[in-house]
């Protein structure tokens, strides 16, 4: 729309002039049509007198109570906003008198007094549909068609410029109604700034200032928005990814490139409200959009019900935008309805991206950090640039809060408000574990112990083969790190994946497959497709543990439930090897892997019952060093007779310190490891001879 040369009052003035000498006229006329009687006209609009009464019978029916109109009218300004809403419309000449008489209203309460009495009913303070007529008919015949300017199909009704009201709870008819012009186009013809009160909870209005270059986008995406910005007339464009900031700053920037505000709606907030209706919401968008000539940015388009994504479609058909965006994660589904709309995928942020984001909010906060360290935060955490910038606000903050004065935030501080920036979605679906040990804690054979230093290598070094080196392009899934653990129970699965989370930094976080797995149909996908989603931003470990609840052979189809199984291990497949973090599986028997299943793995390290020399080296490091041991304590003598796991030696170690405190005991002695050991036993189903004790059965 043109901008107006004139004031949106100066515009509006000859049609108000034209009601209040239609209004002067009609006061004038009204007299001869109430009672003449001046002792009851104090009383006019309260009571009716019989003169009055004869009065009104002696009128013909359909005649207009003051009969003063006239057909001629004026064309309003090519550039004003009454002109706009004209053209685009389709109003005609009455049309708008009749928007005159609805908007008086709002810029003078005189008028409620004057509609009053020319209604002759003190509660009367808007005009009603019988009034227009009155006033703007000039003969009976010119009544009864104007009526049609408030059928459902008129240009004012069907548009929602002007609102119908009615008595509550009864019938009303038309003449009786009352005109309410749409507070839109209130503050529309009257120039008021700001976003309409009715969007305001799921809308907001941006005056941007972001530009393209300011983004941390790969300059392709950049060149393609730059481009976008220079042909936009009538262009439908769907931001998919999910990356929420970056689809929002990217469509800030463009608005920028365009000097137009943008309209930012999450519209799948609309159905969060069982009271909202709607079509007449989504009409109110697109005009507010239209009227503010703003672009349009619709976030949430794949969370609409089909229903109401059909009406939105309907709707973003029938207005004329000359740019809006769709924004989603999902790719786009053509049979919408909507023709000719461009995918614009805006993926997260690559490494390089991150890179220069970080770079870029370190040095804004005074922070320096080598080279190395920079790679590291960059290439661990896969960020939007928004939780970037959280993230070393956050870190900064911390030093404050803990009273450190002149010290800016180390690489293990920016580490943890990295983390505490991830793993939100996560959190609702499985258990966090803080890790405790490291991968020196850790007693494997040494085959075993130099895999996982291997593993924590390649999480350190995957950017540089993966991106660097090129193999990102020869590989289209699988780039993320798959890795099987298998053994008996208390071997130090859960242990190592602790190390290995601690040695690289990252969260941790458990998954029960045998809850995940549900007997009904359907929903183990479900429930897998819901923790592979969050894991996808999560930038943490994930633990299945208790693999074999769903890893286990393939079984022979017998029947539906057998197709079902493999339906759901197949499902479990496609999404490992699309996920691109670190996913650690954990099963108690390890020859129970289908070998479809096991191709798909980096690594597969078995953790094997210990031998007495491991033993011992478990039984050495298993106290604190602030718990106080006994001179008596053999632990020699425990690793060679007791036969088991670390897991049991743990509950082992644990229950005599609690044995020792409770005899007030001043360290943890050979006998309450003898009868701690004893109740481990008694546990797990065996017996303890007094021969294996030897001299130390007497304990």
């Amino acid at each position: 729309m043109d901008e107006a040369t004139t004031t949106p009052l100066e515009e509006l003035l000859p049609w108000l002039n034209r009601i209040d000498t239609l209004i002067q006229k009609a006061v004038l006329l009204a007299e001869s049509h109430y009672s003449p009687d001046p002792a009851t006209a104090p009383y006019r609009g309260l009571q009716i007198s019989l003169e009055e009464v004869d009065l009104l019978l002696q009128r013909h029916p359909a005649e207009p109570l003051f009969g003063n109109a006239t057909k001629e009218t004026a064309s309003p300004p090519a550039t004003s906003r009454l002109a706009w809403l004209q053209q685009q419309f389709q109003l005609t000449p009455i049309d708008l008198d009749i928007l005159a008489l609805a908007l008086a209203p709002n810029l003078d309460r005189r008028y409620e007094r004057l509609y009053a009495y020319l209604q002759d009913d003190i509660r009367a303070k808007h005009p009603t549909v019988d009034l227009a007529l009155n006033l703007l008919s000039p003969t009976a015949g010119d009544k009864l068609q104007q009526r049609d300017r408030f059928s459902p199909d008129a240009p004012l009704i069907r548009h929602h410029l002007l609102h119908l009201h009615s008595q509550p709870d009864t019938p009303t008819p038309l003449l009786a109604q009352t005109l309410h012009l749409d507070a839109q186009i209130v503050r529309y013809l009257l120039g008021n700034n700001g976003l309409d009160s009715r969007l305001s909870n799921f809308c907001q209005l941006i005056h941007p200032t972001l530009t393209l270059n300011q983004l941390f986008l790969n300059p392709e995406l950049q060149q393609k928005l730059s481009a976008l910005a220079e042909n936009h007339q009538h262009l439908r464009l769907y931001f998919q990814g999910t990356d929420t900031s970056s689809k929002r700053r990217a469509a800030e920037a463009l608005a920028q490139e365009l000097h137009t505000p943008l309209l930012a709606a999450d519209i799948s907030r609309l159905t969060t409200n069982p009271k909202t209706d709607i079509e007449p919401t989504l009409n109110l968008l697109w005009r507010e959009a239209w009227f503010q000539n703003a672009l349009l940015y619709l976030d949430g388009w794949d969370n609409l019900p089909a229903s109401d994504r059909a009406l939105a479609s309907d709707t973003l058909l029938a207005t004329p935008l000359p740019l809006t965006i769709l924004c989603g994660t999902e790719p786009w589904n053509p049979i919408s309805g909507i023709l000719g709309v461009v995918t614009v995928p805006i993926p997260l942020p690559d490494f390089l991206q991150r890179r220069h984001c970080w770079q870029t909010h370190l040095k804004s906060a005074g922070i320096s950090l080598t080279d190395s360290d920079l790679y590291a935060i960059a290439d661990r955490f896969r960020l939007t640039s928004d939780r970037i910038a959280d993230a070393v606000a956050t870190a900064c903050n911390q030093i404050r809060v803990e009273g450190k004065k002149d010290t800016e935030p180390k690489i293990a501080d920016l580490f943890a408000a990295a983390r505490a920036q991830s793993g939100h979605d996560l959190t609702r679906l499985a258990r966090p574990i803080e890790p405790k040990y490291r991968l020196e804690d850790i007693v494997l054979p040494i085959e075993q112990k130099t895999q996982l230093r291997e593993i924590c290598d390649r999480a350190t070094h995957q950017t540089k083969v993966l991106s660097e080196w090129g193999f990102d392009n020869h590989l289209s899934m699988g780039k993320g790190l798959n890795v099987l653990f298998s053994g008996v129970p208390g071997t130090g699965k859960t242990m190592a994946a602790e190390a290995i989370a601690r040695e690289l930094q990252l969260d941790l976080y458990k998954i029960d497959l045998s809850q995940i797995v549900s007997k009904y149909i359907g929903e183990t996908e479900k429930n897998l497709d819901r923790i592979f989603t969050a894991a996808a931003t999560s930038n943490a470990i994930l633990l299945f543990d208790e693999a074999d609840a769903l890893f286990g052979k393939r079984s022979e189809v017998k029947d539906a439930r057998d197709r079902y199984a493999n339906i759901e291990i197949g499902y479990l497949l496609q999404k490992m090897e699309e996920y691109e973090g670190i996913a650690i599986l954990t099963t108690n028997l390890g020859n129970n892997m289908d070998d479809a299943f096991t191709r798909r793995l980096s690594f597969i390290i078995g953790f094997p019952f210990p031998k007495e020399a491991e033993r011992y080296q478990i039984w050495q490091k298993i106290f604190p060093d602030s718990t106080p041991l006994g001179a008596d304590l053999d632990l020699e003598f425990m690793a060679r007779r007791f036969e088991i796991a670390g897991g049991n030696i743990r509950n082992i170690a644990l229950a005599a310190a609690f044995l020792a405190a409770a005899e007030k005991a001043d360290d943890v002695r050979m006998s309450h490891l003898i009868r701690a050991t004893r109740r481990e036993y008694q546990k797990i189903g065996k017996i303890i001879l007094d021969e294996d004790l030897g001299s130390y059965a007497s304990r």
